[in-house]
């Protein structure tokens, strides 16, 4: 059921009813974790993350919900949220700025399309002080808790040509010491007031392997700066993590490579399709049918998203020892095979 709050903060009624012992789980970051079924954002008729599919199309933290809702919290459904101008005169007048901008989302997810990580701490949205007024409601739920923050791809996908010419250009260590300097400083505002909260940071991959640049990019220099440029960048998200057991860093890009291949050493795609399970092949293409590893408009389909949450949950047992149930491969080929029969829904 959703919630529709015309306030600027949840009130006592709509907190979260999970059990004590669940963890409860807040996201920062951009369009690769707002929810697809988010029907402000993205309306039906527009065809957007799924299309005709859009029904059985989950983006990571709606499959979470669904496979580990009863051992994580994402906080309830709600439409929520004030425009960035509203939400910020709100503040100005020492009122709750709430969630920007408004969407449908699980209350905890902070998450905008769009947002770079100027958007953590500055500007409209300023996910990360919002974030922290929530968690002050409840603070003893979040000593429990866990924050991913995924979030840079905006910053760094511009600038890809530049990173195929010279991965040690000026421009791309002012970008990553930018956004390096952004996720610390929502690191130390959450860990200021919520000392025990574990924090996961997730590094991006390579935009050179979006389906729609696979035609470019095909030298062998130019791959060798690519992933040269990319892993300066997610060092330096790796940096920010060493030597305290409640932060951690989730590695995107090997998990892609793992998953899904390649380049070659000269720039040729060599990507490979994923079996799961014995019926159910998906292809690194881009399409609304969940065969499709992305979307048509080129975010991750279902299956991408069941298998990283899948991987997600492996992880924070890894590094914080939740103690989640972990996702099976059988359990993933369960949820998908009936998503992946549907018939397809009208969008208008």
């Amino acid at each position: 059921m959703m919630r529709v709050w015309p306030n600027g903060m949840p009130s006592t009624g709509a907190k979260s009813k999970a059990h004590p012992k669940v963890i409860p789980l807040a996201v920062l970051g951009d369009s690769s974790s707002q929810s697809y079924h988010d029907t402000v954002w993205f309306p039906m008729q527009n065809g957007e993350r799924g299309g005709a599919h859009r029904l059985q199309t989950f983006q990571w933290t709606e499959v979470l919900a669904r496979l580990r809702g009863e051992e994580f919290d994402l906080g309830p459904w709600v439409q929520w949220g004030w425009p960035g101008p509203i939400a910020r005169g709100r503040e100005w007048l020492g009122l709750a700025g709430g969630r920007s901008p408004p969407k449908q989302d699980y209350l905890y997810n902070f998450a905008n399309s769009g947002a770079a990580c100027r958007n953590l701490m500055r500007g409209r949205f300023r996910q990360a002080p919002r974030l922290v007024a929530l968690m002050n409601q409840t603070p003893e739920q979040w000593q429990r808790g866990v924050v991913v923050i995924r979030i840079g791809i905006n910053d760094w996908s511009a600038l890809i040509d530049l990173q195929a010419r010279d991965p040690m250009a000026a421009r791309l260590h002012a970008t990553t010491a930018y956004c390096k300097g952004e996720i610390a400083a929502a690191m130390a505002l959450i860990r200021a007031s919520h000392p025990s909260t574990r924090i996961l940071v997730v590094g991006i991959g390579n935009e050179a392997d979006d389906p729609s640049n696979l035609e470019s990019y095909q030298t062998e220099v130019q791959t060798r700066n690519l992933r040269a440029a990319v892993a300066n960048f997610n060092d330096a998200l790796r940096n920010l993590v060493r030597g305290d057991p409640r932060l951690a860093y989730f590695d995107d890009f090997g998990w892609f490579e793992r998953l899904w291949g390649s380049r070659t050493a000269d720039g040729k795609p060599a990507f490979r399709a994923v079996e799961i399970g014995t019926t159910l092949r998906v292809t690194y293409t881009a399409g609304d049918d969940p065969r499709n590893a992305l979307l048509k408009d080129l975010h991750p389909g279902l299956a991408w998203n069941t298998l990283w949450a899948q991987s997600l949950v492996q992880r924070l047992n890894e590094v914080f020892g939740l103690g989640v149930t972990p996702i099976s491969d059988e359990e993933v080929e369960r949820f998908l095979a009936p998503l992946v029969e549907q018939p397809k829904a009208r969008t208008s």
